[in-house]
Formats: C-alpha cells, structure tokens, sequence
C-alpha cells in the first residue's frame, strides 16, 4: 500500500478528513521549504503538496502566481525541491509528498529523469495540472515502475462519461476542484460540492480531496463534513506573502494548519465523514 493510501486510510479509521495544505516549493527561499513542510506537520497536515514554481501558472490565481514569481526570483529549482523533500525525509518518512506543477518542467527534465528523481527524493505522487490522462500514455508507465501515482483533476462541469475515464486513469486520490476558475477564485458552495462529491464515488473507489476556495477553518469544516480529504493553498501562500521574511514564519503557518485541523475534526466528529 502507497503513503497516499496507507494515510487516507489512517485518516478513514480515525473518522477524519486528511487536511492537505499547499505551498509553492522555494517561497519565499529554497532554504525555507523544510521548515514550513515540518510546521505544517506539527500542526495537523496529514500530505504536503507542493507547488513546483513555473512561470505560466495558468490553473492558479494572483496569490500563488506571486508565490511561482517569488520562488523564481529566488533562484528556485526543480532540483532544490527535491533535496527539500528528501531532507524532509531524513525527519519525516510517513507524511506523503505531492508535487503539484506544469508539464513543462517534466519535459524540459524528461519525464522518466523527473519521474525517477521524484521517487528517489521520496515524493509520492504527481498532479500535472496540464496533462490529462488522454495524453499522460509515457508518464503513465514511468510513474507505475517508479510507484509515483498520477492524481488528477475533476471539475464541476466535468461529465459523467469523463469522470468515468478519470477515475481509472488515477492514483492516489481524485482532485475535485470546487468551482470554475482559478485557485482561491471564489467562495464555496458546500452543496455543490457535497453533490461533486458523491458523483465522484460513484464513480470512483479512490479517496476525494477538494480544493480551490477553501480560505479558513469553517470552510474547511464544511468540506471535511463530504470529502476524505481538504486542499487548501491560497490562505497559506498568502501568510507566505505576508510574513516572509519573519522569523516565526514557520510557526505562523503550523498555527494556521492547527486551527484548520481543529475546524475539520470538530466538524466530523459532530457531524461524521459523509
């Protein structure tokens, strides 16, 4: 059993939504990705995703274009996010890693060097945002022989015949993004999502993490009380731009996933995961 599997299944028997928080890789310095992984940790993280930084986010909205630009300008690599990870490793060998990004980087490195470097670091799965799986044949194969999973994207609009196919292309789990838009565009509608939701189990035996407009703990509450799993990114990158160069910046974000943990878990042990 995978790290994704073996922590939504923790997560499961403990009656809880996995709490997924994201983070653009190398913001606001390379130096700092450790330490932000390992506070999200203590505060009740249970998979990191981070943000390979590309200069064309076109799936991400202002603030995390910002946080690709900022990690970019601090001379941010591939390469220095996988010794991120595993010297994330060297402390932490049961919080699975996912490595959010855009099919260039893979086919600039190629996709078995990247793929194969990304396992060896310890990262355990790959949403590419721009690479659905129509097109994700070679990645396909590489990925199973190195036992990365492919985790990818389900939208609002996306039709039952689709999702079908999604569904046993995937690994991992199945990204269900909240609304039509960008990263942090807008507001929840939790009953959209509570119906996204359930389709996606119709369809699909993989856990359902949702993402996009998940901004504060009583909107992660509302989707740990339907979903196996809560993404949120934009909130958090957002404290990254605002306390970046603080020195308690690290214990800022743990304290942020803290309040989110304690939000989901209040809610499913009141109301239980759907």
């Amino acid at each position: 059993m995978s790290r994704i599997s073996e922590r939504f299944q923790t997560c499961r028997e403990a009656g809880r939504a996995a709490l997924i928080p994201y983070i653009t890789g190398g913001d606001p310095s390379p130096q700092q990705t450790v330490e932000i992984m390992h506070g999200l940790v203590a505060g009740g993280a249970d998979i990191i995703e981070i943000g390979v930084p590309f200069s064309d986010p076109m799936a991400d909205g202002p603030v995390i274009q910002a946080a690709c630009l900022r990690a970019l300008q601090a001379g941010t690599s591939v390469q220095d996010l996988f010794a991120a990870v595993r010297e994330f490793r060297r402390q932490d060998t049961q919080t699975p890693v996912v490595f959010m990004g855009y099919a260039n980087t893979l086919e600039a490195i190629g996709y078995k060097s990247y793929v194969e470097q990304a396992a060896a670091a310890g990262v355990d799965g790959l949403l590419t945002v721009d690479l659905p799986p129509d097109e994700a044949g070679e990645l396909t194969g590489i990925a199973a022989e190195a036992g990365v999973e492919l985790i990818y994207l389900v939208a609002p609009n996306t039709s039952e015949q689709r999702l079908e196919y999604i569904s046993k292309a995937a690994g991992g789990f199945i990204y269900a993004v909240a609304l039509k838009g960008v990263t942090g565009a807008a507001n929840l509608d939790t009953d959209l999502v509570a119906g996204q939701v359930a389709a996606i189990r119709n369809a699909s035996q993989l856990p359902v993490a949702v993402g996009f407009g998940v901004r504060d703990p009583q909107g992660a509450a509302a989707v740990a009380r339907v979903a196996d799993g809560v993404v949120v990114g934009s909130a958090l990158v957002q404290m990254i731009a605002d306390y970046g160069t603080a020195p308690d910046l690290a214990q800022r974000l743990q304290d942020a996933a803290a309040a989110l943990r304690r939000g989901m878990d209040a809610a499913t042990q009141s109301g239980g995961n759907a």
